[in-house]
């Protein structure tokens, strides 16, 4: 495949990119900046060639890292596997995930806390259950005990049960009982926790019960 550079021409679909053409044949492409350092008439050697196309590997798989990091943040394991369904080499992930690192793009410390507070103001579930989800994420036993450290289940099972009490307030006792608890305790709450939320909760249904009752004579 070595060859000498006949032709450097930009894509037309992708500006940033440019066609290296050897002996007037296509034989790679390149981000700009990196074609910038080639002239024609340039000889390259397999070698050289091999070192080029590792560079445009390396610069897709950031670009597709950083795709993958625009909707949410993520973990290093999450974006290592994005990257390896499609097909990166380990030694290219590697380098990647090390200059994502080094930007600050991903921090698993950062992650974790992310996710735990995220989860805990929109989609409430048991410390158990997050320290699940973390280790499905990848994230080491050690940053998701500093990510759960000072969570109360007891706090987070009120919190999951309030944002599903209204559609249940106004079933019988014993059928708002179960709907409730089994809601808590697929969110990995234990009995105890879900118990006392699904009590708290009925008990505020009849406060404001009384409430409206005594507005109504009022």
């Amino acid at each position: 495949m070595a060859g000498s550079i006949t032709k450097l021409v930009y894509q037309k679909r992708n500006t940033q990119r440019v066609n290296i053409y050897l002996d007037d044949v296509y034989a790679f492409a390149l981000p700009d900046a990196d074609a910038a350092q080639l002239k024609v008439g340039q000889h390259l050697s397999d070698a050289e060639i091999a070192e080029l196309q590792q560079v445009d590997a390396e610069a897709k798989a950031f670009d597709r890292a950083l795709r993958f990091l625009g909707s949410r943040p993520r973990s290093s394991h999450e974006v290592e596997t994005r990257l390896k369904q499609a097909d990166y080499t380990a030694g290219t992930r590697a380098k990647v995930l090390e200059r994502l690192q080094r930007l600050n793009y991903i921090d698993d410390r950062a992650f974790a806390a992310w996710w735990v507070d995220n989860r805990s103001r929109f989609n409430p579930r048991s410390s158990r259950a997050l320290q699940q989800e973390l280790r499905q994420k990848g994230i080491s036993n050690a940053l998701a005990e500093q990510a759960l450290a000072g969570l109360d289940d007891d706090v987070l099972a009120l919190a999951a049960g309030r944002k599903r009490a209204d559609r249940w307030r106004h079933l019988p006792r014993e059928t708002y009982d179960k709907k409730m608890l089994g809601f808590l305790q697929r969110r990995g709450f234990n009995y105890y926790s879900a118990r006392n939320a699904a009590n708290q909760l009925w008990k505020e249904f009849d406060e404001d019960s009384e409430s409206a009752a005594d507005s109504a004579f009022q």
